[in-house]
């Protein structure tokens, strides 16, 4: 399938999994998920096509690629509420909201989802498959250092900081090349290659 494609987004400012807020959309657990953030990705991507998400800006913390996966299926919100009960927003012990099912039982926006334009939000909540995670320090260390230089070839572009100069506000759009050379290299750390 050389159709296929890929996007690599940055999460919000302040979310990285060491340093920051935990990272609640996409969830990066062992079935991946991407509910209600970046809307236009969630829209564009089918079966078999990759994600992966780069942590958010944090004053004086080089961001990093947490890690990515494949995309299994699509399916709604009111789904996601009943195969996902562990991604129903809720609040944590220190009281941080998580979860990325953004609907009550009833299909209605959730009390603790504050966002706007919840309807075009309701639809194409992203179930994964085969995801690559960087999880142990050592990786997540060497990740910091490399990700500028992987994005930027990646990217054919001059590695620059922040990285939103090199993929944008909305994410960047990557081809089946682009995909494979960032799982290898994910690959690589999760190796320690």
């Amino acid at each position: 399938m050389d159709d296929i494609k890929g996007y690599a987004f940055i999460t919000s400012t302040g979310y990285d999994p060491e340093k920051g807020e935990p990272v609640k959309d996409p969830y990066l657990g062992d079935t991946p998920t991407l509910g209600a953030c970046m809307t236009n990705i969630r829209r564009n991507v089918v079966e078999g096509d990759h994600i992966f998400v780069i942590s958010g800006k944090i004053p004086n913390v080089p961001q990093y690629v947490i890690g990515g996966f494949e995309v299994a299926e699509k399916i709604s919100a009111m789904e996601a509420y009943a195969r996902f009960p562990n991604l129903r927003l809720s609040r944590d012990e220190k009281g941080r909201v998580v979860g990325n099912v953004i609907c009550d039982k009833n299909g209605r926006q959730h009390p603790l989802d504050h966002h706007q334009n919840f309807e075009k939000r309701l639809q194409n909540y992203i179930v994964g498959t085969n995801p690559i995670v960087l999880t142990d320090a050592l990786e997540i260390s060497r990740a910091r250092r490399e990700t500028p230089d992987i994005l930027g070839r990646v990217c054919a572009k001059t590695p620059q900081l922040p990285l939103t100069k090199l993929l944008g506000r909305g994410g960047k759009k990557l081809d089946r090349s682009q995909i494979d050379e960032l799982r290898s290299w994910l690959e690589g750390l999760k190796r320690g290659a």
